[in-house]
Order: structure tokens, then sequence, then C-alpha cells
């Protein structure tokens, strides 16, 4: 039973959200040069194709390249396992802590298939207001994201009210 579940999950959402990156990042890898980009909105959204060597916000992009891709290839295996063994193991039927954990794995796989391929991540969306502008990210990023700020809501909003 817990299987069929963890499948349907995985194949409803992580299997989704994980193309969809894949997608977007083939649209700009076949279609942009890098550093090359477009505005979408004056003033708050570009299209800049991106690489990161590094994990979120361009940490750890010191790090040698014989270390970063295995470094971040395990650290994504070990928290991809982490997940599908609370996955398998979770005794609630919360739909909010299955889609977050579904949205990370699909993320943190999609940036480890960059890093396979490329040895670097794709980035692509920037967001910017005036003079201040959020690091240039992509769709994993954006999973990735909305999960960790669902687990938090799950972990102290819904989890208290039962």
């Amino acid at each position: 039973m817990r299987y069929r579940i963890l499948a349907t999950w995985t194949g409803l959402l992580a299997v989704p959200c994980y193309g969809i990156d894949q997608w977007t990042k083939w649209l700009v890898n076949e279609n942009m040069e890098i550093g090359s980009g477009f505005t979408v909105i004056p003033g708050f959204i570009d299209i800049i194709h991106a690489r990161n060597t590094g994990a979120a916000f361009g940490i750890l992009q010191g790090l040698p390249e014989t270390y970063r891709t295995p470094f971040f290839g395990l650290i994504t295996l070990i928290a991809c396992g982490a997940i599908l063994v609370i996955f398998w193991k979770m005794a609630d039927d919360s739909w909010l802590l299955k889609t977050v954990l579904c949205l990370i794995i699909a993320g943190a796989l999609g940036n480890l298939t960059d890093r396979l391929i490329f040895g670097e991540v794709v980035d692509f969306l920037s967001f910017h207001i005036g003079r201040f502008r959020w690091p240039t990210f992509n769709m994993a990023d954006t999973w990735i994201s909305l999960g960790m700020a669902g687990l938090l809501v799950q972990t102290f909003l819904v989890q208290k009210k039962g």
C-alpha cells in the first residue's frame, strides 16, 4: 500500500515538476548563450542564462571542481533518500506533507541532473526591483523553496492545530 501511495505521488507531482525544470533549462540552453537575456516585465523579471557552480545563492562556488559534483551529488542523494524514508514511514495522510516532499525531491534531482551533465546548474529566472536583484535561479530552486516553505507551514501551523 505504501509503495502505491509513494509511486502515485511521485508520478503525479515529482516527475512532472522534474520534467518542467529540465524542459525550461533545455529551452534556455538551446536558445540563449550564457550571459544573454531578455526582459519579461520591465523593472521586475528578466530571463538571463546563467550558470551556478555552487549551491543555493552561489554558496560553495569556490569548491574545487574535482570535489564539487561528487560532494553535491552525495548530499542530494542522502537528502532524497532521507525524504523517501520519511515519506515511506509517515503515518498521517497529510497531502501538504506529501506535496512538499515531492517538490523538494523534484528540485533536488533537477539540479543534480544539471551537475552531472554540465558540472554546474543552469539558472535563468532573474527578479529585481530597482537596484535590488535576487540571485538568478531556476524551476528546481522554485520547487525546493516552495517545498521548504510548505514544510514550515506543515511543521509550525498544521501540526499545532491537530
